[in-house]
């Protein structure tokens, strides 16, 4: 019985959108023997939260325990969805914490966020800026178990000499601020830094188009990869030598543990919880939000200070080791038996 868990989350990455923690944990479970049933993968948002709640139902015999996958956007009322069908069943449930953007939920719906996660059998952070935020407002029942990556299959490479050829990866999304990347660019080639742009990742909400027509107007040398495979994307990666990310609001990106694990040296914004993720001027460069000239002035100093770049990428490395798949799942694999 402690082999069966339901999952349940936006699994949408055979719809051409990124892949999401429900994408990758339920293959890597399914990988140590567990039996992982997941909803939902419509593309229709009615259609897909009445699939998770019939799911639910229809499985509740089956699993010892529901996953949940809770983010701070309209897909947090799934989970109050969900979690009270799953109390009316009397099933153990599990919500996963994303989005940097939860602790407003916190405050602006906080009778639900009460019975959502006061009542979980664990609430899983994969930071500890959620976790000391949850138990800040009284919730005990938090466990850290960090997002996680197959580390064998990124490359380390130490880049010595590194040149202004920049790496975005994210869902174009107004959230992420894509446009901030490409007036970064703008900003270097104004300076005569003659840098370059990669920008990967599926569009969500137009951003895409307003990003390749800002691009396009001032000819800057920015490509647009659209939704790439992993694999794609790693080997991708041995193109670049910065890694940069832009956005307003987050968690625990997996990009930026990806990034320090190929050797990329990371310059972020220093949001939500990037801060407990990117120790700064050790593990990465961390930036006001919304600010492209810091951008640009962390980027000349990485490009004149080989130095300061070799222990960034060489500490980035090994931070990423921590998030190795072979250490975190003993944490998953406890929780679930």
């Amino acid at each position: 019985m402690n082999n069966f868990i339901l999952y349940i989350g936006n699994k949408l990455a055979s719809k051409g959108r990124t892949a999401t923690t429900i994408d990758t944990l339920s293959k890597l479970l399914t990988q140590e023997g567990i039996t992982v049933y997941t909803a939902s993968s419509c593309s229709n948002k009615l259609l897909r939260f009445l699939d998770m709640l019939i799911a639910t139902i229809r499985y509740s015999s089956k699993v010892s325990v529901v996953f949940i996958d809770t983010y701070s956007t309209q897909n947090f009322y799934y989970a109050v969805a969900v979690s009270k069908v799953c109390r009316l069943l009397r099933l153990p449930y599990v919500p996963i914490l994303h989005g940097g953007n939860l602790p407003s939920r916190l405050e602006t719906h906080s009778k639900l966020s009460e019975k959502l996660f006061r009542n979980a059998k664990v609430n899983i952070s994969p930071s500890h800026y959620l976790l000391e935020i949850f138990k800040a407002k009284g919730f005990q029942n938090v466990q850290y178990i960090p997002n996680s990556i197959p580390l064998d299959d990124y490359p380390f490479f130490l880049r010595k000499e590194l040149q202004p050829r920049l790496l975005w990866v994210r869902s174009f999304a107004e959230l992420y601020n894509p446009m901030l990347a490409v007036e970064v660019v703008k900003k270097l080639h104004e300076k005569g830094i003659r840098a370059t742009l990669t920008m990967v990742g599926p569009d969500k909400d137009g951003s895409l188009e307003k990003c390749a027509l800002e691009a396009e107007k001032y000819n800057l040398p920015i490509k647009f990869t659209g939704k790439i495979e992993r694999l794609e994307w790693i080997s991708l990666s041995k193109a670049h030598d910065i890694f940069i990310n832009t956005t307003n609001f987050d968690n625990t990106p997996v990009s930026l543990i990806e990034a320090s694990a190929l050797g990329l040296p990371i310059i972020s914004t220093n949001v939500g919880g990037i801060p407990y993720l990117i120790e700064d001027y050790k593990t990465g460069v961390l930036v006001p939000p919304n600010n492209a000239e810091v951008f640009v002035n962390a980027i000349t100093d990485l490009l004149s200070n080989s130095e300061l770049a070799k222990n960034l990428i060489q500490n980035g490395r090994e931070k990423a080791t921590n998030f190795n798949w072979q250490v975190v799942k003993q944490d998953w694999l406890s929780l679930i038996n």
